[in-house]
């Protein structure tokens, strides 16, 4: 599906966005079921990790992960098969909301990890991906006006 803008994005660049989109999702629900499922701490990831939060165990982030990561990255894949124009807004909220997830989940169980960064990472390319599928993005990038 192209947007409607008048720019035909290169194929590779709407694949590269359905990709992460589809990993994002597949990896939320996977990692929101072993939260959900309290098998984590048994897997290395310790409940004091929780301390401060407002969680006593990983059922909680484990179901808001499912439902509202997962659910804001299957979003725009469905609303991509219905050819409908709202994926592309639906694509970029579902980058700033992986953002988002980061962002709170480093905050309530502190420090960073490699993890962290990747995921982080996954939903910025999904904004930028967006901006390219777009053509919203300058090109060459550091053309002058």
């Amino acid at each position: 599906m192209t947007p409607r803008t008048g720019y035909a994005a290169p194929d590779w660049q709407r694949r590269t966005l359905l990709g992460v989109t589809w990993f994002n999702l597949v990896t939320a629900l996977i990692g929101g079921a072993a939260l959900a499922s309290g098998v984590m701490p048994a897997l290395g990831l310790p409940l004091g990790l929780l301390d401060g939060s407002p969680f006593r165990d990983y059922l909680w982030p484990g179901i808001i992960l499912m439902l509202v990561v997962g659910g804001t990255q299957l979003a725009p894949l469905v609303a991509y098969r219905m050819r409908l124009d709202a994926a592309w807004g639906l694509f970029a909220i579902a980058g700033f909301g992986m953002m988002t997830w980061i962002f709170i989940e480093t905050g309530i169980i502190g420090g960073q990890s490699a993890l962290q960064l990747g995921y982080f990472t996954t939903g910025l390319a999904q904004c930028v991906f967006v901006l390219l599928v777009l053509g919203v993005w300058p090109r060459p990038l550091l053309r002058r006006g």
